[in-house]
């Protein structure tokens, strides 16, 4: 997927222009999979602090080589299609970025009432770039209840937030210094002095999202028309994998049984088996010693289960 998403950008960005955020531990999988990609572009966090460092450290490191310019954040979990109307998409921003100072987002229209996605409030069309709306952005709310997203989805007036942004690097630097002062300056000293290994256990671990676009006053986002998941859910798996003739799908190299059984998500290790019977619309998650079963509809509310094992560990010991 990292190098689905660099391939995307062909025609629109130079190679020479592709930065590359990851992990220590991810780094040297990164370099294999886009062995194109300069060394010096690779910048590798060796603590996870969410978007906002990564972001920064990012437009640090830009700024620092071309501060006239404007740059695309993108992860690297999305499937979208086709590339041609995403490049369009993301080359309309550019314009848009470049030519008001704004902080673009990309807007997805919502599908379903999902609780795992920030949503966006939208406003009316500021501009129109490449024959594509830009709105004002009213408002971001962060992963709603189940109700406020069904509302959301039914006003008409709300997108899901894609996590992907275009803006001018002097303008997210000036963002980041006005609304996260400390992690910038931080940022940029440990840059200056070498010391970025440190550095990061200090950082606060906070998206960039609530860092600053939830503050800025000039965010603007574009609905997007090219399709769209960042399979971030069980759910989203059968929009990306291949399905049986009743609707199931196996991930991970699982194996999968199942007789009168439809819709159902199974992910396992290769080799282990998942056998369903007579159930539907399930998913079945054999990690390790632990064993996810819950409806597809609610595969998004594991986060509270997440919550309860890190406040209850002990007892399940």
């Amino acid at each position: 997927m990292l190098a689905q998403t660099a391939a995307r950008l062909r025609d629109a960005v130079d190679w020479e222009k592709v930065i590359v955020v990851t992990s220590s531990e991810h780094a040297e999988l990164a370099r294999k999979h886009l062995p194109r990609l300069p060394p010096e572009n690779l910048l590798s966090e060796p603590l996870g602090r969410n978007t906002a460092a990564c972001v920064a450290w990012a437009a640090i490191e830009i700024g620092r080589r071309e501060p006239d310019s404007v740059q695309a954040v993108l992860p690297s979990d999305h499937v979208i299609a086709p590339a041609k109307e995403f490049r369009k998409t993301l080359l309309a921003a550019a314009e848009e970025a470049s030519e008001s100072g704004a902080l673009l987002t990309f807007g997805i229209r919502p599908t379903s009432p999902a609780t795992g996605y920030g949503w966006i409030e939208a406003g009316p069309a500021v501009a129109q770039r490449r024959g594509m709306p830009v709105l004002r952005v009213e408002r971001f709310v962060e992963k709603p209840d189940r109700p406020r997203a069904e509302a959301f989805l039914a006003s008409g007036h709300h997108l899901w937030n894609s996590g992907m942004f275009v803006w001018r690097t002097e303008s997210i630097l000036q963002s980041l210094r006005e609304h996260a002062g400390q992690l910038h300056e931080r940022l940029r000293r440990a840059l200056d002095e070498g010391t970025i290994e440190t550095a990061y256990a200090d950082l606060p671990s906070i998206s960039i999202d609530v860092a600053v676009l939830e503050k800025a006053g000039h965010v603007r986002v574009v609905p997007v028309d090219f399709t769209w998941s960042d399979v971030g859910s069980w759910n989203a798996l059968p929009g990306s994998l291949p399905v049986d003739d009743a609707g199931n799908c196996a991930a991970g190299g699982a194996l999968l049984l199942a007789e009168a059984s439809t819709g159902c998500v199974a992910w396992g290790k290769k080799g282990e088996l998942t056998a369903l019977l007579g159930v539907h619309d399930l998913v079945v998650v054999h990690a390790g010693k632990v064993t996810l079963v819950c409806p597809r509809d609610r595969a998004e509310d594991v986060r509270r289960l997440v919550a309860r094992l890190d406040r209850d560990a002990p007892s399940f010991r």
